[in-house]
């Protein structure tokens, strides 16, 4: 009879946990979400995360705050993502940087240090100067650039960054000395590069749609493999004689340590705001291009892109062999 009452109060307490354990999922989220961007407010991350958690909140019933953390070119943030507390209340958009700066020895964690949850868009390179430089075309920058060594200015987001790499393999490619200058985030270079500080940019068309589409800059070409939908006036580097291809990309992650129920939450609500409708629209509007992956497609990929960005910083010397 002992045994069959200690049988009992085990089986009891064990239900009793489980009961626990499906409430602990049924209850989540019960109360406000942040999501950490890891670079400035108006640029291309944070205008994407804002319109995704937007649309996110919908289906997680509960307020999503955007905590711009910079510093570092990118370093600051994804450090507060990876060490925020694994409750799933604190996550974050991780982006090309996280694959550029170890190998540099800027921060002392990888990909691997954190939990992907989806990767939501990549946007590639756009060569963007004043509307009244003298120089109309790819090949009239890279003339001028070359009669002009070393003393055309690329903004870019951070050294090292995306936007860094981007202009190092322009440099590279058409045999060219530039003078590469950074800022904290794309919108400063954008701002910068519209207002005459300095001659070009090498960012996202995204980031430069608005100063683009008023009139302020013009775009020289894109580094990808079609013409943009929007803007089919914008020739490819290829079709100009330089068969570039560069992107960046942005995605969301946990910090390591998170419940998989809790993340299931997660990665189903923010895979339906990626699918949401408002979130599409804005995201054309912005000229930003959806390329959505799931938490097992996305880790694959980092693992692959971090190689991949590994190679190309070592054959335009960023890294050493």
């Amino acid at each position: 009879m002992k045994r069959v009452v200690t049988f009992i109060c085990i089986l009891v307490s064990f239900t009793l946990l489980c009961s626990c354990k499906k409430k602990e999922v049924l209850d989540f989220p019960t109360k406000g979400i942040t999501v950490i961007c890891p670079w400035t407010e108006g640029g291309g991350t944070d205008s994407v995360l804002r319109a995704l958690c937007s649309s996110a909140e919908k289906y997680l019933n509960t307020q999503i705050t955007v905590e711009n953390r910079i510093g570092g070119a990118g370093a600051s943030g994804h450090a507060a993502i990876k060490d925020a507390r694994p409750d799933g209340y604190t996550l974050g958009m991780i982006t090309f940087e996280l694959n550029s700066l170890p190998q540099q020895g800027l921060v002392s964690f990888t990909y691997e240090d954190f939990d992907p949850l989806i990767r939501v868009n990549a946007d590639a390179a756009a060569l963007t100067v004043k509307a009244d430089a003298p120089y109309n075309t790819l090949e009239e920058f890279i003339s001028y650039c070359k009669a002009h060594p070393g003393t055309v200015a690329i903004g870019n987001s951070a050294p090292g960054s995306v936007w860094h790499i981007g202009a190092g393999l322009l440099a590279e490619s058409a045999g060219i000395e530039v003078k590469h200058i950074s800022f904290e985030g794309a919108a400063g270079a954008v701002s910068a590069v519209a207002n005459g500080y300095i001659q070009a940019v090498t960012v996202s068309l995204a980031e430069v749609k608005a100063q683009y589409d008023s009139g302020a800059v013009k775009v020289l070409g894109v580094m990808d493999a079609h013409r943009p939908a929007h803007y089919p006036e914008i020739p490819t580097f290829k079709e100009m004689g330089y068969p570039i291809e560069y992107a960046t990309w942005r995605g969301l992650a946990l910090p390591k340590g998170v419940s998989p129920s809790v993340k299931q939450i997660l990665h189903e609500a923010f895979s339906k705001a990626v699918a949401d409708p408002d979130f599409i629209k804005t995201a054309e509007k912005l000229n930003l291009t959806i390329a959505y992956q799931n938490s097992q497609d996305f880790s694959k990929f980092l693992k692959e892109n971090y190689a991949a960005i590994t190679t190309t910083m070592k054959s335009i010397h960023i890294i050493q062999d």
